[in-house]
């Protein structure tokens, strides 16, 4: 009897072992796989920079050239690299706010001929006596040319705002100054034509 519950015994805590070897090692290879994923080939020091491949990213404001824009490839190093990029970022910031300003006073004509379009439909025109309660009650027709014109032109603005926050994240004082400058600049330039489609 005493070699039966002895064997018994015996087993159980091989079973129990090979459990827990099973878990052991599932363990051990998820701990190796986050280990594996968390290293990208950068070194994630807090006292210098994130070294990447081929630039230096900084986590606080700096002016010191060698940081990745957007591309492997576009890495200013050089005094007239960076300024040809700080240029570069400064007319992306004015062509930003450029489609804005067409956006919106197209917006505004757009939404004139849509009145238009529609009245004809319904064989009635808004008079000055109930003009509110057409615009009110209406829903403008979809028409093609103005609404794939309109949504390219959001996609186009969005991915510029999207490109913007990827630059200002790399903390390159340069790029932030560019960019803010263009956008008052084309402000300046372009926004009153935003203005004049909101008074009419």
């Amino acid at each position: 009897m005493i070699p039966f519950v002895y064997r018994t015994s015996t087993l159980r805590n091989a079973n129990a072992a090979h459990k827990m070897s099973w878990k052991s090692l599932t363990l051990c290879l998820l701990c190796l796989g986050q280990g594996c994923l968390a290293y990208n080939g950068m070194d994630m020091s807090m006292d210098d920079g994130i070294s990447l491949a081929v630039g230096n990213m900084l986590s606080y404001l700096h002016f010191t050239p060698g940081d990745t824009l957007w591309f492997l490839g576009w890495v200013p190093k050089s005094l007239g690299a960076m300024v040809g990029t700080c240029i570069a970022l400064f007319m992306l910031a004015l062509i930003e706010r450029w489609i804005a300003a067409c956006r919106e006073v197209m917006e505004f004509h757009w939404g004139q001929q849509a009145i238009i379009v529609a009245s004809e439909t319904l064989d009635t025109l808004p008079t000055q006596s109930s003009p509110i309660g057409f615009i009110k009650r209406f829903t403008p027709p979809f028409i093609p040319a103005h609404d794939i014109t309109r949504g390219i032109m959001f996609t186009a603005q969005t991915l510029l705002s999207y490109l913007f926050m990827l630059a200002v994240m790399t903390y390159q004082l340069g790029f932030i100054f560019s960019l803010v400058v263009g956008l008052g600049v084309g402000e300046t330039l372009f926004g009153r034509f935003g203005s004049i489609a909101h008074v009419h």
